[in-house]
């Protein structure tokens, strides 16, 4: 075996679409190529995959940068097969940088973030003993994660979310989180009051980075802001054990650009292989063409200055 490419084929709006495979529990998505793997090799491999079909709409997104994919799900790449950039992007932010300890990192941030952060950790101790910590490697984690679901369950619901990753009963969750620990690169994160969990965060840590896969808090204890404080700390955490990064995964919610010192555009690429699928691409071209220039119209001309005016 010299290449994987992890791809899966799912139903929405009455399309078949062909996309990373598990592309609703993962932030990247990449192919894997072993070293003496050709180009040629690689373009034969997705020409099979086309060839066969099964699919309307080849759409292929979360693409970093540096990504191995970009070898063949490119424009003008994979034999002829028309793949084009598409305009659904996504920002993934991260903590990159030098500093001797991660107490001289919070130092760097302007006296208001700091401030906020030691009031958090003042307001829940107003209502007992507060404690972070790793959760050690032994520690039973099936309570934890139903008690991180149920906590999740809460937040989609109030901010009109669906995740079926959180879903009681469901074994997803217990099932990745138990690959993570089985491969050694899990690290589990708690805030807690009174030995009570009022924030999480399952991360994972490969190649001295550390990634924060899942987190929440309890919406009882928002005022003190513990997810924020949780994150501080283990940011604070990975930099005191040498880790090069910390990297937030995909979205752009204003709580990881306030930390972040880098953002890194991920990009998507489209290709029709159906007459249905054709039409399809082409809709929603047209539609980001109109959104475009709706936007356009509704932005105001700039007004000069009084001095340009004058002038």
């Amino acid at each position: 075996m010299v290449a994987v490419i992890p791809l899966a084929i799912s139903r929405r709006k009455g399309l078949r679409f062909l996309e990373w495979a598990a592309n609703s529990y993962t932030d990247y998505g990449n192919i894997l190529v072993a070293p003496e793997c050709s180009q040629t090799t690689l373009e034969h491999l997705w020409t099979r995959i086309w060839s066969e079909g099964g699919f309307d709409i080849a759409f292929i997104n979360r693409l970093l940068p540096d990504a191995q994919a970009h070898r063949i799900f490119a424009p003008g790449v994979s034999g002829g097969i028309k793949l084009r950039r598409n305009h659904r992007e996504e920002v993934s932010y991260r903590v990159v940088g030098q500093w001797d300890s991660g107490a001289a990192w919070l130092a760097t941030h302007p006296k208001k973030t700091r401030q906020n952060y030691r009031r958090g950790i003042k307001m829940l101790e107003e209502a007992g003993e507060v404690k972070f910590r790793l959760v050690a490697p032994d520690e039973p984690l099936q309570p934890m994660l139903e008690r991180l679901s149920e906590l999740k369950r809460r937040w989609l619901v109030q901010h009109t979310r669906e995740s079926d990753l959180f879903e009681e009963g469901e074994s997803v969750l217990t099932a990745l989180v138990d690959m993570l620990a089985r491969a050694g690169v899990l690290r589990i994160f708690v805030m807690e009051c009174n030995g009570e969990l009022v924030a999480v965060s399952i991360n994972i840590v490969q190649h001295g980075v550390m990634m924060a896969f899942v987190t929440t808090y309890d919406p009882d204890f928002s005022r003190a802001s513990p997810g924020v404080v949780l994150m501080v700390d283990y940011i604070q955490w990975s930099i005191d054990h040498g880790l090069r990064m910390v990297d937030f995964l995909c979205g752009g919610e204003a709580f990881k650009h306030r930390f972040a010192t880098e953002a890194v555009t991920l990009q998507s690429v489209l290709g029709a292989r159906t007459t249905r699928g054709a039409l399809a691409a082409c809709a929603d071209r047209i539609w980001k063409r109109v959104g475009s220039v709706r936007t356009r119209d509704s932005t105001p001309e700039p007004q000069s200055s009084p001095a340009k005016e004058t002038a």
